[in-house]
């Protein structure tokens, strides 16, 4: 396949002549790319690894800017490769906080995940999704600026000579990640990943003592800087911390709206017992399946390494009998670079039947962002409602990710 731009290589694609549904593939339904925060350095690594490893389909869900998919999709497409794209927004439901019910946040009643699949409008987004993304760009870019400053107040207080500076900490992400200055907005992780770096060159004589002070007590680890990170986070950042910023967020019908602007299918990530003990969205298969559909969302997502193969399975079959399309993917929003292929905690590869149900719920995605880019109906409509058969969908999806594979 000669490489094409972005989703202009999805047009050639045939509808036509769809055999039967996919066997289970290799693939991953939602990894975060740079520049987000994530493991990897550049968005050719991700595809190139992806390749290496075997899938024949990634979901890119970034959070705040998406120009880079364009890029994304030519290098997966050349690569033979299927790119589906997505996006993660974090919001608040009042009600859900009102009454201490946590979802996908263990620590903060009323936070949420949530995420969207198959979004053929997200590279060049309408006018209405473009001012929601705006809206929640500047809200954590805002955030981001006061933290900053209070990292520095923080570390003058405790006597730290280390002081971080916004525009450098994106100037670095820049040369690192190979993308443009003004599609980055920072996270806390990169704010602490600076902030690691500074105390590790800045404390050659004791840097464990440094670290300490920086964090205003001992932490676990000196020597580790994902370790060192983490710990910087959490006693820094975190509610309740001296740098600790509050959030900003666009309610469950902003961001449930946003994802239908762009043409997506909205997907709830599944915690499950990655919180001990679940969470109460999630406390039973039967709790979960009311209380997404009391939301009007058709689609959860896994990512199981942090749950135990149990578990997934139980929710998973309660889920997918409830008529709710289940998809699967890594995060891969932290340094850790794991296999691009889905398991479950401590490696423990899913089963056949758990395959099987999440590459149709790929697959499912696949026709939808396909189908809804050219005009016609998808799994679901411009309103969150049911319209497409996903017998029938699971195996144009298929027949598209076999067209991109057959070029590998």
């Amino acid at each position: 396949m000669t490489s094409r731009s972005g989703a202009a290589g999805l047009d050639s694609l045939s509808l036509a002549g769809q055999a039967g549904k996919a066997g289970p593939f290799r693939h991953n339904a939602h990894i975060h790319t740079p520049p987000n925060f994530s493991a990897f350095d550049t968005v050719d690594q991700v595809v190139s690894l992806a390749s290496e490893q075997g899938l024949s389909l990634i979901c890119a869900s970034n959070y705040y800017d998406h120009r880079i998919y364009d890029r994304f999709a030519g290098l997966c497409l050349h690569a033979g490769v299927f790119p589906l794209f997505g996006l993660e927004v974090i919001l608040f439901d009042a009600d859900l906080a009102r009454r201490g019910i946590r979802t996908n946040d263990p620590g903060n009643p009323g936070r949420v995940y949530l995420c969207g699949l198959g979004t053929p409008h997200i590279i060049d987004p309408p006018a209405s999704a473009r001012a929601t993304l705006s809206t929640i760009r500047a809200n954590d870019d805002r955030r981001m600026h006061a933290m900053i400053d209070a990292v520095n107040a923080a570390m003058a207080d405790r006597g730290v000579g280390v002081a971080l500076a916004h525009d450098e900490i994106v100037d670095s992400l820049v040369r690192r990640h190979e993308v443009e200055r003004d599609s980055i907005v920072l996270q806390e992780r990169h704010i602490v990943q600076a902030l690691q770096a500074a105390l590790f060159a800045a404390g050659d004589d004791d840097p464990a003592a440094l670290i300490a002070q920086a964090a205003g007590g001992a932490v676990e680890s000196q020597t580790d800087p994902v370790a060192v990170q983490n710990d910087l986070r959490s006693a820094l950042l975190k509610a309740g911390k001296p740098a600790y910023v509050d959030e900003e967020f666009v309610d469950f019908a902003t961001a449930k709206q946003l994802i239908l602007h762009l043409g997506g299918i909205p997907c709830y990530p599944v915690l499950g017992d990655g919180a001990k003990p679940v969470n109460e969205f999630e406390a039973t298969p039967e709790r979960l399946i009311e209380s997404l559909r009391e939301r009007g969302i058709h689609t959860a997502q896994f990512i199981p390494r942090r749950n135990s193969l149990e578990l997934v399975e139980r929710y998973a079959r309660a889920l997918r009998k409830a008529g709710i399309v289940l998809t699967v993917g890594t995060e891969h929003n932290t340094l850790e670079l794991i296999p691009l292929q889905p398991a479950c905690e401590g490696g423990v590869a899913l089963t056949e039947e758990l395959m099987g149900w999440f590459t149709e719920g790929a697959c499912i995605a696949v026709a939808h962002q396909v189908l809804v880019a050219r005009g016609e109906s998808g799994y679901v409509d411009s309103h969150g409602d049911l319209v497409g058969d996903p017998d029938e969908l699971a195996r144009i999806g298929a027949s598209l990710v076999e067209q991109v594979r057959a070029a590998r």
